[in-house]
């Protein structure tokens, strides 16, 4: 492990971060959360702060220099966990100068609000912008996730040039998901906290060898399917108290579905169902 994050968001510029450590002891050190207003202490557990280097970088250059020590016969695993698009959302300039936000378009589905209460209407992402929601402000947003996504698929490509120069990309499985999106205007909402689709169905891209290239599928699919699918790919038992189900059947055969269904759920506030067709969420808020 290297440039390890404890936590589940940073400043994207001074990333808290610590070398692995096997026996599992890693320092814990003091930080003023808000300097401004008090003096209050929390804790975060980090050995350095690297200043002015993206999270995003930080996680990249730690993945090539992993990449460049390994040997040329002997298989290896990379667990990449970029931080980003996640908010805070800053990103170099040079790929926030990409996107106009006066050009930006709105989603068809934007609402200055969303029409009822879906239980997390005041909830920390829905913060993030005023209510009722403007579209000037959505598309400054907009335009930020989508620098923070730029800036995320520059970094993934220097990661496959790595293995291009090592001359092992075309015998590397490469898959990239993402957590939940984010609705950015959509409905009326900011966050990822509700089950629409703008945040369910989330990047899930898969390429190597013996992989179908260059296309689409529609299977009803959880991230959690990515473990058993790679422990196939690479010809390994996985243990049959796996709750996901291998993707393989559908690589090879299209037509041949995962599931029929899928679920979602959000807290105790949100329940929804899907199939290829259909979709029903129902809500339980208030009394």
């Amino acid at each position: 492990g290297a440039e390890i994050f404890f936590g589940g968001m940073a400043d994207h510029w001074n990333v808290p971060a610590c070398d692995y450590d096997p026996t599992g002891n890693y320092p814990i050190n003091p930080k003023i959360d808000n300097p401004h207003s008090n003096n209050h202490v929390s804790w975060q557990r980090c050995d350095r702060i690297t200043a002015r280097k993206p999270s995003t970088d930080l996680s990249t250059e730690a993945t090539i220099d992993f990449i460049e020590n390994q040997s040329d016969d002997t298989p290896f695993f990379a667990y990449v966990s970029f931080m980003a698009p996640h908010d805070p959302r800053s990103m170099p300039e040079d790929f926030l100068q990409m996107y106009d936000p006066q050009k930006i378009e709105i989603p068809e589905n934007f609402v200055p609000e969303h029409p009822f209460d879906n239980g997390w209407m005041k909830g920390r992402d829905e913060l993030l912008a005023e209510f009722p929601r403007t579209k000037s402000e959505v598309q400054r947003h907009i335009a930020e996730y989508y620098a923070m996504i730029s800036h995320l698929d520059a970094a993934v490509g220097r990661v496959m040039n790595k293995l291009r120069e090592r001359g092992i990309l075309d015998d590397t499985i490469i898959l990239f998901a993402g957590d939940n999106g984010l609705a950015i205007g959509q409905h009326g909402l900011m966050g990822k906290q509700n089950v629409y689709d703008h945040s369910v169905h989330v990047p899930l891209i898969l390429a190597g060898p013996n992989i179908p290239s260059g296309e689409r599928r529609k299977a009803l699919t959880y991230l959690l399917d990515i473990f058993p699918t790679l422990c196939d790919l690479i010809g390994i038992q996985y243990p049959k108290t796996v709750e996901g189900k291998s993707l393989i059947p559908h690589l090879e055969r299209p037509a041949e579905q995962i599931r029929e269904y899928l679920h979602f759920a959000y807290e105790g506030l949100q329940r929804g169902i899907r199939d290829q067709q259909y979709k029903l969420i129902e809500y339980v808020v208030g009394d």
